[in-house]
């Protein structure tokens, strides 16, 4: 596997262009800094230098089924470098003092699954991508800073950049979709609101991008799952969000628990050396995942001790809970099997980090109760948070204008997801207060404001299989089972739909059903959520499906059958008041998809950017012999990327072109004419794709190029116009330069990556 490794390391050495400094170059130039260390590391023994890669928990929350031991005494021996899962400022100013009182003083640094907020929670990455707004996704992760370094963490495990197209990979929910530019801009944006514009600040937190790398491409969409893909599909469509986010300044990078070209990440030179530090001039310092170190012997890389040098040596300089840099990586250095400057580097960079944060200076700077009580759960923060949870659903469908409600006569709420606060935060919310978030039933009769009269009844449990929802609703996520037959849930809820003028069923995921650990094999709605839904429509009454979910499902039976349907993924904290503003009108929805939605499972992978072949189907056939397509389905996706319905329709003009060629240096700019035709203010996210018709490597059919989101009143219009460069039409070829190729390409702007209008330009 190392052969493997050392030739593609020799393949990229030799073809790309731009290089930057290696593993063991000069630290980066801050000369205060550096003198500080250098004279710290100076004092320090070996085995405080092996101390500080040793990141242990804190005992509150976990990830695995590891828990550290005799976490105080490794503290007091310089035996550990960071801490995770322990919050609040007095927790934390004790496990600080103890590291303070060790021999050479040197602070902690504290990490925190901050993933879409703290305390106060946002919706899950995936939903928040779909609001398309770059500013409000750095303003949810600048309060998740504030509100997290308030309460002792200075260190989050987030933003999770990983793209993934396979909606049975239940950590879909945790990333931004699949697409690459998408995911590029919002890694940016969340890097920036979480490290402000000075980490020295005592409410910024360093950013940790994750998980490096190709996470998302697990084969079978199984979670910690081999992966293996070609050069040209890494470095053009995978890669690219870990990139951005060290370019924003991450200050620190996760490896991923999978293998790539035969290596595990943790262990892989060529991913942490060669291209993270030599290619992408990474100067913050790499952490395993939780036991990455120690799972690499079920890899079959070999002992603790030969994977614990392994992993130095590639490139992992913080080992997370498998404690194998500290109990091994001694013996191994005086057995010569790792360098004294392997251990010196990882040592430099983590001290590195603590210098960036102002450590030194104040060890306690996290640690004030006063900030804690004034800057958590503020009303500003969950007015944000409200409207980002608004931004983030995604209207699927309104025959016959079944939305928005009017705040008059009877609602019958019903599903198993219709009356529970603790699912709505979503997966990944490990700092959400569950007892005290409003359930659905709860938040449309606030936003309804006793105008409705809103009756609720269950319907039908999660999942006909008990086993199964347990599985499902882990985490103080519980859902108490109905323990009536189906039928007689069944039959309660045709009764009150009966009474009622318009039926609004909360259904779909609970929050366990995705996230970490949490594949799926099946992504239709559970079987008997389907027949209560089945159920509900005959009676007649308008039907509403409120959504939850925290990946694509399968909804080819909905869409044909249900009048309305609004996916509101998982909204966090305000969730609930949020559902209730989009459903009765207060708040017009404006998400997009930003993963596709396939008719069935047999289309996974599925997504718009895809090469073509040379059988290609032909425009307007769903089947044709010895052409690409199935004898079953239609390629066709259920919903396409970018898609997403609203209150308002809005009408494109045709594209104009400023010219029709420019040479490199220049820049060529592309206008349309956006016009709301509807009677309600409402916003658009209107989306720019590119093709290059003929290049030197196969090309996407479509690539997101640049996206704008406008507000338009009824009848407005307005020229939206974006420009396009050279750069922006760039790729990987097949010796992995990153060129632009002269030649035919065609621009395609419109309302999702389907329904576009289209012009052709030519770059010379």
């Amino acid at each position: 596997m190392r052969k493997i490794s050392s030739l593609l390391s020799i393949l990229l050495l030799a073809t790309l262009i731009t290089q930057a400094q290696t593993r063991s170059a000069v630290p980066a130039a801050n000369p205060k800094m550096n003198a500080f260390i250098k004279t710290l590391m100076s004092k320090m023994t070996i085995d405080e230098k092996i101390g500080q890669l040793n990141l242990v928990t804190g005992g509150e929350a976990t990830t695995g089924s590891s828990v550290s031991m005799d976490v105080e005494g490794k503290i007091k021996k310089g035996q550990v470098g960071g801490i995770f899962s322990l919050t609040t400022p007095a927790r934390v100013r004790k496990a600080q003092e103890i590291a303070v009182q060790s021999r050479l003083k040197i602070p902690l640094i504290f990490g925190q699954d901050v993933i879409h907020g703290y305390k106060t929670t946002f919706p899950i990455p995936l939903g928040l991508a779909c609001t398309w707004d770059l500013n409000l996704i750095e303003r949810t992760a600048r309060i998740a800073a504030t509100e997290a370094s308030a309460d002792g963490i200075n260190w989050t495990f987030s933003p999770m950049v990983d793209i993934s197209r396979d909606p049975r990979w239940g950590r879909i929910s945790e990333g931004n979709g699949e697409d690459t530019y998408l995911g590029s801009q919002i890694a940016r944006a969340m890097v920036k609101g979480y490290q402000g514009t000075d980490l020295l600040s005592n409410n910024t937190l360093m950013a940790c991008v994750k998980h490096f790398a190709l996470y998302g491409a697990a084969e079978s969409g199984r979670d910690y799952n081999t992966t293996d893909m070609s050069l040209d599909r890494m470095y053009n469509e995978y890669l690219p969000p870990y990139k951005a986010a060290v370019d924003a300044g991450a200050g620190s990078v996760m490896v991923s628990f999978n293998d790539i070209n035969g290596v595990p990440a943790t262990a892989n030179k060529w991913l942490l050396s060669d291209v993270l530090r030599k290619q992408w001039g990474f100067n913050g310092f790499v952490v395993s995942d939780y036991t990455g170190v120690s799972e690499l012997i079920e890899h079959g890389l070999g002992t603790l001790p030969e994977v614990s040098a392994l992993s130095l040596k590639a490139g992992t300089d913080m080992d997370m809970v498998s404690e194998g840099f500290l109990t091994t990586l001694k013996k191994s250095y005086t057995e010569g099997k790792v360098s004294l400057q392997q251990i010196d580097n990882s040592c430099r960079l983590i001290l590195e980090a603590k210098y960036k944060l102002g450590l030194f200076d104040d060890p306690f700077k996290y640690c004030s109760e006063e900030r804690a009580k004034a800057e958590i759960l503020t009303p500003a923060n969950l007015k944000t948070a409200r409207l980002a949870a608004a931004e983030s659903f995604v209207l699927l469908k309104n025959d016959n204008n079944t939305l928005p409600l009017k705040k008059t006569g009877k609602v019958a709420l019903i599903g198993p997801l219709g009356n529970t606060g603790s699912n709505m935060p979503g997966t990944w919310s490990v700092n959400a207060d569950l007892k005290n978030t409003l359930s659905l039933l709860d938040g449309l009769k606030e936003v309804a404001n006793n105008k409705v009269d809103i009756s609720y009844t269950v319907g039908s449990n999660l999942l006909a299989d008990a086993a199964y929802q347990q599985r499902a609703t882990m985490f103080g996520r519980d859902l108490p089972r109905d323990n009536r037959s189906e039928e007689d849930m069944i039959k309660e809820a045709i009764t009150a739909a009966k009474k009622a003028d318009v039926v609004v069923a909360a259904l779909g995921e609970s929050s366990e059903m995705s996230g970490e650990s949490s594949s799926r094999t099946d992504l239709q709605l559970p079987d008997v959520q389907q027949r209560l839904l089945a159920a509900l429509l005959k009676t007649g009454k308008p039907v509403v499906l409120v959504l939850f979910t925290g990946r694509p499902l399968t909804l080819k039976w909905e869409q044909e059958n249900i009048p309305a349907i609004l996916n509101v993924w998982f909204g966090g904290t305000e969730a609930a008041h949020a559902i209730g503003d989009v459903l009765f009108g207060d708040v017009n929805p404006s998400g997009k998809l930003t993963t596709t939605f396939p008719q069935n499972v047999g289309q996974v992978p599925l997504y718009y950017s895809h090469k073509n072949t040379g059988r290609p189907l032909e425009d307007g056939k769903w089947f044709s012999k010895f052409r690409s397509n199935y004898l079953d389905v239609s390629n066709d996706p259920l919903y396409p990327f970018g898609f997403g319905l609203s209150y308002s329709n809005f009408s494109y003009g045709a594209i104009k072109l400023d010219k029709k060629t420019f040479k490199p240096g220049e820049a060529i700019t592309a206008s349309v004419t956006v016009t709301n035709t509807g009677t309600v203010a409402g916003k658009e996210v209107v989306q720019l794709y590119t093709r290059d018709m003929v290049g030197s490597s196969t090309r996407p059919v479509k690539e997101l190029k640049g996206f704008q989101k406008i507000s338009l009143k009824p009848g407005e219009s307005r020229e939206v116009s974006f420009r396009i460069q050279e750069s922006d039409l760039k790729f990987y070829n097949a010796n992995l330069k990153y060129v632009a190729e002269p030649g035919a390409f065609k621009v395609f702007i419109g309302t999702n990556s389907r329904d576009v209008q289209t012009a052709d330009f030519t770059l010379l």
